[in-house]
């Protein structure tokens, strides 16, 4: 049994993980608490990457929540007396969740989230760590912290801030109200918003589209990018550089410029 199984195990089945082509998914599966997260599911999600990291075969992510009510909907409160009970037992379990959301956020492959429903707390928490979101057209939008009267720390506020900006992030959790999936798309918090019924099939597609491009040009720009973020005196520039002198050393490269002149669809090996 793999690291991921013996996790998924301990979770109570409460992650799942399946491939479909090239495409691994990452699923929340506690749909009676609308996809509330234990520390044991923090944990298995991590070990779930770890696998699709060194998976070859795995070229894109997508991560969801069962059950078609809520994405994700932050901790999982009935498990608060068993694992955040005294001062060590926070500690502890911050630090995994911020694990769990360090691992997606610097995760190397594309991930995309695929939201329907409640997208609230931790759950929206964990979306920002994706590169991509798309969301239903009933999906909603939160982070009640300010009706908890809990803090929320600088890692997920400068990624929320990185995607919608600080005066967007700013209304987020000053008002702590539901957004509609129509003002996350104004906010720039998702990519996309489609109808319900054809959620599962465009995020396919999609993921499709990206896992057929080129895996040593998707590495490069999602590297960069994450330089980019970075401050001025933290950037690694010559990594970004090292990278795109790969692109045009690869046999893809080759493969990319005899397709378009064949007037066919390029296959790339990431080599």
């Amino acid at each position: 049994m793999s690291k991921a199984a013996d996790a998924i195990a301990k979770a109570e089945n409460k992650m799942q993980m399946k491939k479909e082509g090239r495409v691994g998914y990452v699923i929340y599966n506690n749909p009676e608490r609308h996809n509330a997260v234990s520390l044991d599911m923090w944990e298995a999600a991590v070990a779930i990457l770890d696998e699709y990291r060194d998976d070859k075969d795995v070229s894109v992510v997508v991560v969801t929540g069962a059950g078609g009510k809520a994405f994700v909907s932050g901790a999982d409160i009935s498990k608060f007396e068993k694992e955040r009970s005294d001062e060590a037992s926070v500690a502890r379990y911050g630090k995994m969740v911020e694990a769990s959301y360090n691992a997606f956020h610097t995760f190397p492959k594309p991930t995309i989230a695929m939201i329907r429903g409640y997208c609230i707390g931790g759950g929206m928490g964990l979306a920002t760590c994706c590169d991509l979101r798309i969301a239903t057209e009933g999906s909603k939008f939160g982070v009640p912290a300010a009706k908890l009267g809990l803090g929320y720390g600088y890692p997920g506020l400068k990624r929320l801030v990185d995607i919608v900006g600080p005066s967007f992030a700013m209304e987020i959790f000053y008002t702590a109200r539901q957004f509609t999936a129509a003002e996350a798309v104004t906010m720039g918090l998702v990519n996309r918003v489609v109808a319900d019924g054809e959620l599962e099939k465009y995020v396919s597609d999609y993921a499709a589209v990206i896992a057929g491009n080129a895996p040593l040009t998707i590495k490069a720009v999602k590297a960069t990018v994450a330089e980019v973020m970075r401050e001025d005196s933290k950037r690694d520039i010559k990594l970004t550089q090292d990278l795109v002198d790969a692109c045009f050393k690869s046999n893809d490269y080759q493969e990319g410029r005899k397709a378009f002149m064949e007037k066919r669809k390029p296959v790339f090996t990431g080599t």
